[in-house]
């Protein structure tokens, strides 16, 4: 991709996910993640309603009036986007790729903490940590991992969940907000999550084809495992393999959401050709 390919692509991107996150997300996002506590502010004047156990003694014995202290939220966070570029999100059955979805919805969380002042960083994977980006804040900075996340080769297609956890575990000690965004068609992670989840908050945020759900009857036809590279002929006509094929799925599905929940981590499920808008504020309104 040259260069003026690659920019026409970042502000299309931009536009269309920083309206999201402007006008959508950024008051949802400050509502669902909060601060790491609450931090002195100021003394006022008590008012009638004030919390009395809020009262500044010292200040009120100097004035012979009643003062409060103000704390307000320590509002600045860091988010750390983990997202799945391995060779099956290259994947579509429609007029989108899961790989698009998967770069929106990450331009889209940037963006809404940027709103917040909060710091990105990003770590893409594959079976191997691909590209790690340390969170900082900043436009520039959030415009920067837009652009990696579109043209970013990686170097290997497989894919492993649970190597890119151990990896954030290592490298952020502080606690962060995570989105992690694959489509999970992975060996299991359960252990490194659990581990993650007891110093982060993490949504895991699945991006799926209609097309993996099910197999439609049409017969021999050459089928591409987009991890391996390797062809085969599948006979979509048996029963019996379009049942396996959807067992398989529904076992990958199931997997995921109970993990998570049990981890005590966030879930989201999208797929490509639905609103993932609307399955993101369904999740932050009900936090």
């Amino acid at each position: 991709m040259d260069t003026k390919e690659l920019l026409k692509k970042v502000r299309k991107i931009e536009i269309k996910t920083r309206r999201l996150s402007d006008h959508i997300f950024s008051g949802e996002y400050h509502t669902s993640f909060k601060g790491r506590g609450m931090t002195f502010s100021e003394v006022r004047q008590y008012q009638f309603g004030d919390d009395v156990r809020a009262i500044d003694w010292n200040v009120t014995a100097r004035y012979n009036e009643p003062y409060i202290k103000v704390f307000e939220e320590e509002r600045e966070l860091t988010m750390m986007l983990m997202v799945d570029i391995s060779g099956s999100e290259g994947f579509g059955s429609k007029n989108q790729f899961k790989e698009d979805i998967v770069t929106e919805i990450a331009a889209t969380m940037a963006f809404s903490a940027t709103q917040n002042n909060d710091k990105i960083g990003l770590i893409l994977f594959s079976d191997q940590i691909e590209l790690y980006i340390p969170p900082k804040k900043g436009k520039s900075h959030v415009l920067r991992i837009i652009r990696e996340l579109i043209e970013f080769e990686p170097k290997s297609r497989k894919t492993d969940v649970a190597m890119a956890l151990k990896f954030l575990s290592s490298v952020m000690k502080k606690k962060a907000i995570v989105f992690l965004i694959s489509d999970f068609l992975t060996a299991e992670f359960e252990h490194p999550l659990k581990i993650a989840a007891k110093k982060h908050d993490i949504t895991g945020i699945r991006v799926y084809d209609q097309r993996e759900e099910s197999l439609p009857n049409l017969g021999m036809v050459p089928m591409l495992d987009a991890e391996t590279g390797e062809i085969r002929l599948v006979n979509t006509s048996a029963k019996e393999v379009r049942m396996d094929y959807e067992k398989y799925f529904r076992s990958k599905s199931n997997y995921f959401k109970e993990t998570f929940s049990k981890c005590g981590a966030g879930v989201v499920n999208t797929r490509v050709d639905e609103s993932y808008v609307t399955k993101l504020l369904g999740y932050f309104k009900s936090r």
